[in-house]
């Protein structure tokens, strides 16, 4: 599946080099580019791409600006583009997929495409067959490869976690309760905290996160996706194999097929 991409940043070398390295990539089709917000509306209707490059500092009108301006039926996926970290907790409230730093790696690139395609892939498969089953039982935030001897006796009964895990942005620190975290996912040297209602973003790796979570509560389900296990309430077999969750607040996640095999063991016992 190729995605349609959309570039929109007010600097004109900006614009060439990220198109360089998209034009490496394979599955990836750029249809237009956008030199303001103005222009970025416009072209996002009359294109309607998979997925726009958004730049967030522009003259007139900004990256959010451009967003509060689309309708949701015709809102892309967004991928942020910036020189500066400041806005990262503001681009994951309005449900960017990625972010990235400027200048740009084609590391961070490949993975935001990535991170790209599965999300419309999984928009595509919403019209599968659904059947509801309840998956209460304990789980590992780990691949079930990566899962050892050692990492059994890590997780024996008496086992303590913290209850609460802080979060800093700026010179602010809020303490979640793990107990409210509803999913996690990662967006490259980000973690998306989704605890209540709101996003809070951790500058924290998929690894050092998962230590502070009980694996008996947190399961891993795909490579960048971590989910409170006491709020799922159903599932959702795929006509590929694959599955999606659903959580107790209606947030629907999707199983990639590296983690499926933990989720039919669940499946199994159920």
């Amino acid at each position: 599946m190729s995605l349609r991409a959309l570039i929109v940043d007010d600097e004109e070398l900006a614009r060439r080099g990220l198109l360089r390295r998209l034009e490496t990539l394979p599955n990836v089709e750029v249809i237009g580019q956008a030199s303001n917000g103005f222009e970025a509306v416009e072209m996002i209707g009359e294109l309607n791409p998979d997925v726009v490059f958004l730049d967030i500092q522009m003259p007139g009108m900004n990256g959010f600006d451009v967003i509060a301006k689309l309708q949701s039926d015709t809102l892309p996926l967004i991928v942020f583009t910036t020189a500066y970290d400041e806005y990262a907790v503001d681009a994951f409230k309005v449900h960017a997929i990625d972010y990235l730093l400027k200048p740009v790696e084609i590391d961070r690139l490949t993975d935001a495409v990535t991170r790209a395609a599965e999300r419309l892939s999984f928009e595509k498969s919403d019209s599968s067959k659904q059947a509801l089953l309840d998956l209460m039982m304990s789980a590992t935030t780990k691949h079930p490869k990566e899962i050892s001897a050692t990492d059994t006796e890590n997780t024996k009964k008496g086992d303590t976690w913290p209850e609460k895990i802080a979060i800093k942005d700026g010179s602010d620190i809020t303490l979640i309760r793990v107990a409210d975290i509803e999913w996690v996912d990662a967006a490259g040297d980000y973690m998306c905290v989704h605890a209540q209602g709101n996003t809070h973003i951790m500058r924290i790796t998929m690894r050092q996160l998962s230590e502070k979570l009980n694996p008996d509560v947190f399961l891993r389900v795909h490579r960048s996706t971590i989910v409170n296990v006491n709020l799922i309430t159903g599932a959702q077999a795929l006509t590929n194999g694959e599955y999606t969750l659903t959580l107790s607040n209606g947030t629907r996640l999707k199983v990639s097929r590296s983690y499926r095999d933990v989720i039919k063991q669940f499946l199994s016992t159920h």
